[in-house]
């Protein structure tokens, strides 16, 4: 009676296509979710690399003095090339999660599933000792089909259930704040590809003001160069958290929730073989 109540919940729940639903919506928010960091890790290290190339040029009471920006940008770099590589590792799982939502939520599938688990009602009614080795191949054959009509949306939707409970906060804030990065770093950009002015006037009190002037550029632009090293340091934690973040989503979660259903699968067919042993 548990194992005919069991079955036909589980042909049930596969024909009304909730689980399916619920895991269409959540693997569409991943995804999503995976595009939008990826192209913010993209903007970047575009940004990184046009920066690192560029030196700031100031000659303060004539004394050359130079600022390699990209001195300092080279290892978040590295760092943003390899978080760039994971997203894009990312956004392909994610990618790869619904394309096989739609095959195996399919009416081919359901069907078949539908067939098994007819067949596997009735040989469960039928006298055990004639008909045990039919019995035992069609729980194996019904528990098969339920591991794969099952198991994609249940590591989507469980994946994103705990994203959404544990890290969501983080990774938004995280985003955030490299897209605060990554601006900051353009607008510098944006202030060295400007032209200096010649200084228009040449006499000794122009030259002193121009002096001074040089002077103070210097102390902006040193002082420039350590907001940059701060901002970097925190994008290179925050891009940490988003590594983390999305491995856990897009590979560790999945792989946890299919092994569990596999489990729980495993268990009750070594429970069948055990009863009817």
């Amino acid at each position: 009676m548990l194992w005919s109540v069991f079955a036909i919940a589980c042909a049930a729940l596969a024909a009304s296509d909730f689980a399916d639903r619920a895991a269409e919506r959540y693997g569409s928010e991943a995804f999503q979710r995976t595009l939008v960091t990826f192209a913010v890790a993209r903007a970047l290290n575009g940004v990184i690399s046009v920066a690192q190339g560029t030196e700031v040029a100031v000659e303060p009471g004539g004394v050359g003095v130079n600022f390699g920006v990209g001195q300092i940008l080279d290892p978040v770099n590295d760092l943003v090339e390899r978080f760039s590589g994971i997203m894009l590792l990312a956004s392909s799982s994610a990618g790869l999660q619904n394309f096989l939502l739609p095959i195996v939520g399919s009416n081919y599938a359901n069907i078949a599933l539908g067939v098994v688990t007819l067949v596997f009602i009735t040989t469960l009614w039928l006298p055990s000792q004639r008909f045990a080795s039919m019995q035992l191949w069609c729980r194996k054959a019904f528990l098969l089909l339920v591991f794969v009509r099952f198991a994609v949306p249940l590591l989507i939707v469980g994946s994103n259930v705990l994203f959404d409970t544990f890290l969501a906060k983080e990774q938004a804030a995280a985003v955030a704040a490299l897209q605060a990065t990554s601006d900051e770093i353009e607008a510098l950009n944006d202030d060295e590809s400007e032209e200096p002015e010649e200084p228009a006037d040449t006499s000794l009190l122009g030259r002193i003001g121009a002096a001074f002037d040089e002077t103070l550029a210097t102390v902006n632009v040193a002082e420039r160069m350590q907001r940059f090293r701060d901002a970097l340091s925190n994008a290179s934690e925050h891009i940490i958290n988003l590594i983390v973040i999305f491995v856990l989503q897009t590979v560790v979660f999945p792989l946890v929730f299919v092994w569990l259903l596999a489990e729980g699968l495993k268990l009750l067919a070594g429970r069948v073989v055990s009863h009817d042993a």
